[in-house]
């Protein structure tokens, strides 16, 4: 196995002069070296192969005893320093200080096809950011973020990606929902990769301990490696970056919007500089369409979190890094005038994901009032987000009287919806039908379109515990069949029609499949 390996990151920055693991305060120093634990038994559960085509990874490099090694922590390539990340972060609103990469090692850097990556190991022991954890991970949680970050490529979602799945061969003992009753489950290790792991925090933690000479060397960096288009650093660039991470940071959010997905712990140091959706802990998908649910436990009070709240709570991160960047600027105006800009383009931007999602591609000025009004219709009985906008694309222009009938199977208490709440569906449909009369496609192209931007499969929370579930007792071959529906989500896929489907009862309060806690 052949690596075009770089260090970049760890020879253009300060790094932590203590060399032995153990944990600290690490002060001026972006990263400290560490080396992944030697685990019991390793066994490879799975591996992305588009991943590992993108870093130069053959068939017969990721099916050898090698790769198995270098990527459950055991065998440290020749030339790899691998090392921990610095940050500090916003905790649900409230500074938390140091943190950094607790149990996430950056294990290698690789350019392959003029692209850089930067290989992680989550879950492959203690770094001088631990606190009191042990930098481990367990096998469910390593199979949810596994199989969301690649489905959340595949429907178009920026993100971070995975390259493989590993089990340790070693116990891990976690309290699963805090609650007291800790116990042993499967250690394992998941692979996740990246241009770059960095995160607001990375700059928050140096602008608190107002080390600005730290700070603007890290910010230099990231512009020079990462946003190389905004030019030498000066004033104006660190102005123009924050203007770039605040786009990108919208972006990815309203996608998070348009597919169901929440991410449930959108603390500063979840929040990638990239616009990457970054670190899959408590996440969780919309079932019944709900503003106000999110999947944390942790979260389950103040709901800080929650899918309706995103947007807000991506504007309130992007403050903080404004903050952190501010000394570097010295100027607040410039800093306010993005973060204003940000609500303005989250209206324009919201407004149009939700009119691609309903088909309506021409201006009309009540098109903001017809999907307020969807939206109230969708929260007068549990309805199945996915299934509902999918199946919208069948409506046919001069056929409102049928709209029920067809989003009919998104409805989870069919008998609920009668009398008045089947009367404002009605109406909104004719509105609907109203309106699409103005559209100049026809059902066809429009329903095509539609499909593009609805999935019909996403990564259900069931679906996950399932895989889960037959995991834990040595049965890997759905892993496999969720990786492989979730590469196509837009697509019919008629094999699998059993996953389009409602959540089932079953699944309604199980844990893990409606909330989850930060325990990993």
């Amino acid at each position: 196995m052949k690596l075009n390996i770089k260090h970049t990151f760890t020879n253009e920055l300060p790094a932590d002069s203590v060399l032995d693991n153990y944990t600290r305060q690490v002060k001026e120093a972006c990263y400290s070296f560490v080396n992944p634990i030697q685990t019991k038994a390793p066994k490879l559960i799975h591996v992305s192969e588009d991943m590992a085509s993108n870093l130069g990874i053959s068939q017969k490099d990721y099916t050898s005893d090698l790769f198995l090694k270098v990527f459950s922590g055991n065998e440290i390539l020749p030339n790899a320093k691998p090392y921990a990340m610095c940050y500090g972060g916003h905790q649900f609103g409230h500074w938390a200080g140091q943190l950094g990469d607790g149990r996430a090692i950056n294990l290698l850097e690789v350019e392959h096809q003029n692209k850089q990556w930067t290989i992680q190991l989550k879950g492959a022991g203690k770094t001088p950011y631990s606190r009191t954890a042990d930098g481990l991970a367990v096998l469910r949680s390593s199979i949810r973020e596994y199989l969301c970050s690649e489905a959340m490529y595949h429907l178009g979602v920026p993100t971070t990606r995975a390259l493989s799945l590993a089990l340790t061969g070693d116990e891990v003992l976690r309290d699963m929902l805090y609650d007291g009753n800790s116990a042993y489950e499967k250690g394992a290790i998941v692979s996740r990769v990246a241009p770059s792991f960095l995160r607001f925090g990375n700059y928050e933690i140096f602008a608190a301990r107002q080390d600005h000479k730290t700070l603007k060397t890290l910010v230099d960096f990231t512009i020079k490696h990462h946003f190389p288009n905004l030019g030498k650093p000066s004033k104006t660039t660190y102005i123009s970056f924050f203007a770039e991470v605040a786009k990108r940071t919208l972006n990815m959010i309203i996608h998070w919007q348009r597919v169901g997905f929440v991410h449930g712990v959108m603390n500063t140091d979840n929040m990638s500089v990239l616009g990457l959706t970054i670190d899959y802990g408590p996440y969780g998908w919309l079932e019944g369409f709900d503003y106000g649910w999110t999947p944390n436990t942790t979260d389950s009070q103040h709901k800080r979190y929650r899918y309706g709240n995103q947007p807000n709570i991506g504007l309130w991160n992007l403050y903080q890094l404004a903050n952190a960047l501010y000394p570097l600027i010295e100027e607040a105006e410039p800093l306010e005038a993005i973060l204003e800009q940000y609500k303005t383009d989250f209206e324009t931007t919201s407004l149009a994901m939700m009119k691609s999602k309903l088909g309506l591609y021409d201006y009309d000025e009540k098109d903001a009032l017809l999907i307020q009004e969807l939206e109230n219709c969708l929260l007068l009985t549990e309805t199945d987000m996915t299934i509902f906008f999918r199946n919208l694309s069948s409506f046919k222009k001069g056929n409102a009287s049928k709209g029920l009938q067809i989003v009919k199977d998104a409805f989870y208490v069919p008998t609920e919806v009668s009398d008045s709440i089947a009367q404002q569906w009605k109406d909104w449909f004719e509105r609907y039908g109203f309106r699409l009369d103005k559209e100049t496609m026809s059902d066809a192209d429009r329903q095509l379109k539609m499909n593009a931007v609805n999935p019909k499969y996403v990564l259900r929370n069931y679906m996950a515990q399932l895989a889960i579930d037959d995991a834990n007792k040595g049965d890997f071959k759905l892993i496999d069949e969720l990786f492989q529906l979730l590469k196509h989500p837009y697509e019919e896929q008629p094999k699998s029609e059993k996953w389009f489907a409602k959540r089932p009862d079953w699944a309604r309060h199980k844990v893990g499949c409606s909330m989850l806690s930060c325990s990993s």
